[in-house]
C-alpha cells in the first residue's frame, strides 16, 4: 500500500514529501497531515493525493463514472488485497477478464484511479502467469499491457511480457 502510494504521487506528479506510516496488523496505509488527524486506507489517500494533483478525472467525469471507480477501488482493496490463495486469484482474473470483455479500461473508455490502483495491485499475479494463463485471461492481459504502457504508470515494476504466439500449419 505504502509503495503504491509513492508511486502514484510520482505519476500524479506531486512533490514527495508526504509522511506515511502502516497501522494494524494488515498494514493499513496512514498519511500524516500537517492539519488535523492523518488519513487512513488506500482509497482515502489515493483519492486524496489525486484531488491534491488537480487530476479529478481520475476519479471519474459522471456520477456514473464516480461510481465505477469507487467500486473498483472497493473491489480492488476488499477482494484483490484480501485474497490470498490461487483460488481467489482464479475468480478475481475470471471476474476481470468478464468486465473487460466490451471496455478498455475498467470503467468503461476513460483512464482512472480504478486503471492505476488495480494494475498495482495486480502486477505480482500477472508477472508469475504462464503464457497460457494470460491467453486464458486475454482481456485482462490486453488491459494490463494497456495499463503497464500508459505514460508513467509503471516506473520501476518489472514490465510483464505478453507473447503474441502466432500459430502456423502446415498443410501438406
Amino acid at each position: 500500500g505504502v509503495e503504491e502510494l509513492a508511486l502514484l504521487e510520482k505519476l500524479l506528479g506531486l512533490p514527495k514529501g508526504n509522511k506515511y506510516g502502516v497501522q494494524g496488523e494488515r498494514k493499513v496505509p496512514v498519511l500524516q497531515t500537517n492539519n488535523g488527524p492523518g488519513l487512513t486506507g488506500l482509497m482515502t489517500i489515493a483519492a486524496h493525493l489525486v484531488k491534491q494533483a488537480k487530476k479529478d478525472q481520475l476519479l471519474g467525469s459522471t456520477a456514473e463514472e464516480k461510481a465505477v471507480v469507487q467500486q473498483w477501488l472497493e473491489y480492488r482493496v476488499t477482494r484483490v488485497d484480501g485474497g490470498s490463495s490461487k483460488e481467489d486469484t482464479i475468480i478475481i482474473l475470471k471476474d476481470l477478464n468478464l468486465h473487460l470483455e466490451d471496455k478498455v479500461y475498467l470503467a468503461g473508455n476513460i483512464f482512472t484511479l480504478a486503471d492505476i490502483l488495480m494494475y498495482y495491485g495486480l502486477h505480482h499475479v500477472m508477472v508469475d502467469l504462464t503464457v497460457q494463463e494470460k491467453e486464458k485471461y486475454l482481456n485482462v492481459s490486453r488491459w494490463f499491457n494497456h495499463i503497464q504502457h500508459y505514460p508513467g504508470v509503471r516506473q520501476h515494476l518489472s514490465n510483464v511480457i505478453f507473447i503474441k504466439n502466432r500459430l502456423y500449419t502446415n498443410a501438406h
